[in-house]
């Protein structure tokens, strides 16, 4: 009679992580675009009243616009939270994987609004009557940064995709 080998916790968090990467990418993802929508909505909105989500029409519909911004900024960090809470239930939370989401999702984001919203849709500028070209530049280079810091950790954590255990399960 023979006895199998027991399963250790490292090996089932590694199993757990491994078959879960996704939903810890998407949880950082969801919450590095939260964050930083946030960020965005206090600073740039509110706080220093640059502009509006929406500025092509009154400031009231800007106002609106912001509401309206705010809400899916604010949709998009509780998702996240739901997710980690279930990683963390299901012993697969992986956290450089989850923070390359974060860095990845903030960055997406910054350089969707800098390049799609600003730029094609002209929803609305960072800043009017000043020069704008410092103010996009720093913008997306800020979004392409978080991009290649979110590169880094996810191509770091690839040899746990392919089912190769690191020598650190904590990392």
């Amino acid at each position: 009679m023979t006895t199998k080998p027991k399963k250790s916790k490292s090996d089932a968090k590694f199993a757990n992580r491994s078959a879960l990467s996704g939903r810890n990418l998407l949880g950082g993802f969801l919450f590095g675009l939260g964050f930083v929508a946030f960020i965005d909505e206090t600073v740039f909105h509110q706080l220093l009243h640059w502009h509006h989500f929406y500025d092509k029409s009154t400031r009231d519909i800007g106002l609106v616009s912001d509401g309206l911004f705010h809400a899916f900024s604010w949709f998009a960090t509780i998702g996240s939270a739901f997710l980690l809470a279930d990683l963390h239930r299901r012993n697969a939370f992986w956290l450089k994987r989850w923070v390359g989401g974060v860095f990845l999702g903030g960055g997406t984001f910054q350089l969707y609004d800098g390049t799609i919203q600003h730029k094609l849709m002209e929803l609305h500028q960072i800043r009017y009557n000043v020069n704008i070209m410092p103010y996009d530049v720093i913008w997306n280079l800020s979004a392409f940064a978080m991009i290649v810091v979110a590169y880094f950790l996810l191509v770091n954590n690839s040899s746990y995709q392919i089912g190769t255990k690191g020598s650190d399960t904590n990392e």
